[in-house]
């Protein structure tokens, strides 16, 4: 079972300085003026909120007579006192598939929503506008923003537009960043997009480009161009482009989940770019190697597509090479021992392929590697044991292979391991004492091998951080002292989410019972566990089947979904357990 999954490409950007203008400019500039605002700039404010809707009153500090170079959002120069910057993005939600009623509407009302008034064209200075993850779900974008001369940052990203987009953005001549991505626009030509001479960063991601034919021609052309996103556009191959002489400055290409049948050959002719996300399409045939020329890459993706080459052997020259992903796509053949070569990658995920043969013992030159990820292939062997050399590895994910031999006890020497996945292999020899030592191992899965001997506490003693743990389908013996009380961390924000063992004779341990927290689920089946629980503090899975419990049916969850307690001897009425759980 492969629990953990890599993590998104490295966050680059070439464009860190409009990024910092929100922080910067909202403590300094705002915490250094003494000047009321201007009166004409107020009551454009003020009608411009007017028109807003605002369930949680977050524009609350907008009132008549008051200094709007104090109010939410706003910040002015230092000096002229003119509004230059309005953010008002909406609060990132914190809330997760467990949060309240109230902690989604919480969330929900905190979006803005309404029209927006043309009175912004009152704040003839201003040159940052931030509405993005706002609720904007029944309106256009406003033809007045193209009318916004002085902007140079304009963010309405994940804020609900729909329809076209105003062709009169072109007009702004000055703006830099402009991300209109995750709305639902729907473009018939791009031509607009010419007129940002000053453009770095254009994100125009999930807009429906297939009738923009004109995309390529005219993105390309901008002269100081840093960052293209088109992620999830409806991009198709056009054959009729084959190279690009313009573009020189493009360093991060995102053309993810779109419909590309095979890598654009003009892709190779940006010979600067340092990061291609082409992951999501459907990209079929061989890798191709042109790629080795790409010298300066750092990010490549070209996961989830059909690929079903080797992996090429000009992939193992980038040695910039940041992040690597390969993922879910048909490769086959070996990882060859070249990979040693990619001395500056930190993620590499080969994972749900047909790769075969051995992990090379190279790996262990990797000495920048975080997470490793080959789960869901062919490959046999034995864990190198110079997996021990990567000191700064935190994911280590072999899954579904047909590994075999031991464990090597040079894991213990992984002082930043966090997720340890060796489950459904062929993996012998004992649980590792080594194991205690990973001071930062939050999951641990080496279920259904081959493992024997016995498992007690010395297995876990620093184990302070452990989330979950699953050793099922081996052939392991769970000894624990009966008044063991475990360290793991579950009085945090990361739950518990499964413990699962193997020939467990004994009465179900107390620390179970009693634990503050809840599991996010729980499988004990097929042990020998006997006694009584009043409680079952789990909030999604429960299996405890075919053990020797006895006594009342315990209480449950509320949140419960899943309930096996088959091949046991409780009592009691089932109507009753869910009535009084719920």
């Amino acid at each position: 079972m492969a629990i953990a999954t890599m993590t998104t490409p490295l966050p680059i950007s070439f464009f860190p300085f409009l990024l910092l203008i929100p922080a910067i400019c909202f403590t300094i500039c705002h915490a250094n003026s003494n000047l009321l605002c201007i009166q004409s700039e107020r009551e454009a404010l003020l009608k411009f909120k007017n028109h807003l809707i605002d369930p949680s009153n977050r524009l609350s500090s907008w009132v008549e007579g008051g200094d709007c170079c104090e109010w939410t959002g706003v910040v002015c120069h230092n000096s002229t006192g003119h509004v230059n910057q309005l953010h008002l993005a909406a609060p990132l939600s914190e809330t997760d598939d467990f949060a309240t009623n109230a902690e989604w509407e919480a969330s929900y009302n905190s979006l803005l929503g309404g029209k927006i008034n043309p009175s912004l064209l009152e704040l003839k200075h201003l040159s940052s506008l931030d509405l993005s993850n706002n609720n904007f779900s029944s309106i256009h974008i406003p033809k007045f923003f193209g009318l916004l001369e002085s902007l140079t940052y304009l963010n309405l990203s994940g804020a609900r537009f729909l329809g076209a987009i105003p062709h009169n953005l072109g007009n702004l001549s000055k703006l830099q960043y402009l991300d209109l991505g995750g709305n639902d626009l729907e473009p018939k030509s791009l031509q607009w997009v010419s007129g940002l001479s000053s453009s770095q960063y254009l994100d125009l991601s999930s807009a429906n480009l297939s009738k923009a034919t004109d995309w390529v021609q005219v993105t390309f052309k901008l002269p100081s161009l840093l960052e293209l996103h088109l992620l999830g556009c409806g991009l198709e191959d056009d054959p009729s482009f084959n190279s690009i002489n313009s573009s020189k400055s493009l360093v991060v290409l995102d053309l993810s989940f779109n419909r590309f049948s095979s890598v654009p050959k003009w892709i190779f002719s940006l010979h600067g770019l340092v990061s291609i996300d082409l992951s999501g399409n459907s990209l079929e045939g061989p890798i191709p190697d042109y790629f080795g020329n790409t010298s300066f890459l750092e990010v490549l993706d070209l996961s989830l597509n059909n690929l079903n080459s080797s992996i090429p052997n000009s992939l193992y020259s980038l040695n910039r090479l940041q992040f690597l992903s390969l993922g879910q796509n048909q490769l086959q053949g070996t990882i060859s021992s070249a990979i040693g070569n990619l001395s500056s990658v930190t993620q590499l995920d080969v994972s749900v392929n047909q790769l075969n043969g051995q992990i090379p013992l190279s790996i262990g030159q990797l000495s920048s590697l975080e997470e490793f990820d080959v789960s869901e292939n062919q490959l046999n062997g034995q864990i190198p044991l110079s997996i021990g050399e990567l000191s700064s590895l935190k994911l280590f994910d072999v899954s579904k292979n047909q590994l075999s031999g031991q464990i090597p006890l040079s894991i213990g020497q992984l002082s930043s391991l966090e997720v340890f996945d060796v489950s459904e292999n062929q993996l012998n020899g004992t649980f590792p004492l080594s194991f205690g030592r990973l001071e930062s191992l939050e999951t641990l899965d080496c279920g259904y091998n081959l493992l024997e001997g016995v498992v007690s506490e010395t297995h876990f003693s620093n184990l302070t951080r452990l989330t979950t743990l699953a050793a099922s389908h081996n052939r392991l013996r769970f000894e624990p002292n009966s008044s063991w009380i475990p360290h793991f961390n579950v009085n945090g924000s990361n739950w518990v989410t499964g413990i699962l063992a193997q020939r467990i004779s004994d009465v179900m341990p107390t620390w179970f019972l009693n634990l503050p927290t809840p599991f996010e689920s729980l499988n004990l089946s097929s042990n020998q566990l006997r006694g009584e629980i009043s409680y079952l503090n789990v909030r999604s899975s429960v299996d405890l089947s075919s053990n020797r419990f006895i006594g009342p049916l315990p209480r449950v969850f509320p949140t419960l979904v899943f309930l096996m307690l088959s091949n046991n001897s409780f009592s009691g009425s089932l109507f009753e357990l869910l009535c009084n759980s719920s």
